[in-house]
């Protein structure tokens, strides 16, 4: 009996711890299977400890800023060792806590690679192990490109940018989606001087059109440089040579290329979520499908939020639009967050919130500000329970907030 489990789950990330607390909530007799940390890659080397690098990058700028409030703190430093302790502390902390209600939620969990053998046998550190049911939850890794194979000295992945105690003088970074963007501000607010190569026409792909053009003024006011249809030809003793004809001189290179599955040979019968599934790479998508799969509450894949983090933010749900041209047809709204009487209140008033409609209804929003990540959401419920830009006018908005711009915004539709 002590080898019996009623289900198996591989991977500790967010959609295999998820999985194993709701499998445990509901009786069953759970064994998790990491061969790492529990939290997986958005806990220990990804979604928190970059947002508590961005956290340290934002108050180090406040600091420096307050002397427009009226508020003098005289010079301003700060040490990138103790930021690194501090974000290493902070993660041991969540760790330590997920761990604890893991275990007091009665699962076992077993610290080793795993395989599985069959669709209800899992084999780990020489033991086998019978499920009635196995999930698979493996995650990703970073993707390589070619001729910019990780050394973890000169070219780095997300992991090894994430342990460095000391900065750099000079980066180049290769891919301007989150990961890229994200270090970027943050290197940069702690005087890195920043490059960003990318190979699509625009900066961060995957966002609307006018996302990419604000991102682009962003990275212009902060003196990050940034090529676009551009990526590297050569590297030869330090020197890096662009496609465009560009040669830098970096002290290292980031590669933030995005990520791949990392799965296994499964049997049918075996349930694949996360990351290993090669759909959305987002924790919160991963948890989505975990709900999904345990308790059947079902998601809408067409209506999963993203965000880009730093200041201001930037997130977005549904319809993006590549072009100009491609929203004719559409009702649309663009509306400044400068108008904000709160963003003014915090001095924050870079941004806008962008709203696209037809036939009444939601299709798609975009938005850059403070508080965006908060924002989507309010769209995001919107979106997913049908309600009209007509029932969303009649909602009294509290003010002063940013959220006033999306009942604004909808004022125009």
């Amino acid at each position: 009996m002590g080898n019996n489990f009623d289900i198996g789950i591989i991977g500790g990330g967010p959609a295999g711890y998820t999985s194993a607390l709701y499998a445990a909530k509901l009786g069953k007799k759970v064994v998790l299977f990491e061969k790492n940390e529990l939290g997986g890659t958005c806990l220990n080397r990804g979604c928190i400890p970059t947002k508590l690098f961005l956290h340290s990058a934002d108050v180090y700028q406040e600091i420096k800023d307050a002397d427009k409030l009226g508020i003098y703190a005289g010079e301003v430093s700060f040490d990138f060792e103790k930021i690194t302790e501090h974000k290493n502390n902070t993660v041991q902390k969540l760790r330590k806590s997920l761990e604890l209600m893991i275990k007091q939620a009665g699962i076992t969990v077993v610290n080793s690679e795993a395989k599985i053998v069959n669709k209800t046998v899992i084999e780990a550190n020489g033991e086998q192990y019978s499920c009635d049911e196995i999930i698979l939850c493996s995650g990703s890794k970073q993707r390589e490109i070619k001729g910019l194979e990780f050394d973890h000295k000169f070219i780095l992945n997300s992991d090894d940018i994430l342990n460095q105690t000391q900065l750099p003088n000079k980066i180049l970074i290769v891919g301007s989606g989150a990961i890229g963007i994200e270090w970027a501000r943050i290197l940069s607010t702690f005087g890195v001087d920043v490059t960003i190569t990318e190979i699509a026409s625009q900066l961060c792909p995957l966002t609307d059109w006018e996302v990419s053009k604000r991102i682009e003024r962003q990275l212009k006011l902060k003196k990050i440089k940034y090529y676009t249809s551009t990526s590297v030809e050569k590297i030869e003793t330090g020197k890096v040579t662009l496609s465009n004809g560009e040669v830098i001189e970096p002290d290292c290179i980031l590669v933030a290329a995005g990520r791949e599955s990392v799965t296994q040979s499964v049997p049918e019968g075996v349930k694949i979520i996360g990351d290993a599934a090669g759909e959305i790479q987002l924790a919160h998508y991963a948890v989505s499908q975990a709900k999904n799969l345990l308790l059947n509450i079902p998601y809408d894949k067409t209506l999963i939020p993203a965000v880009i983090y730093g200041s201001p933010e930037i997130a977005w749900v549904g319809q993006c639009f590549k072009s100009k041209e491609e929203e004719e047809g559409y009702d649309k709204v663009v509306f400044p967050v400068s108008a904000l009487g709160k963003a003014h209140c915090d001095g924050c008033i870079d941004g806008f919130i962008k709203i696209v409609s037809k036939n009444n209804k939601i299709i798609g929003a975009h938005i850059v500000s403070k508080e965006a990540s908060a924002l989507i959401q309010q769209i995001v419920i919107a979106m997913q329970n049908n309600i009209t830009t007509d029932m969303l006018k009649e909602v009294c908005f509290a003010h002063p907030t940013y959220s006033e711009g999306i009942m604004e915004g909808i004022m125009q539709l």
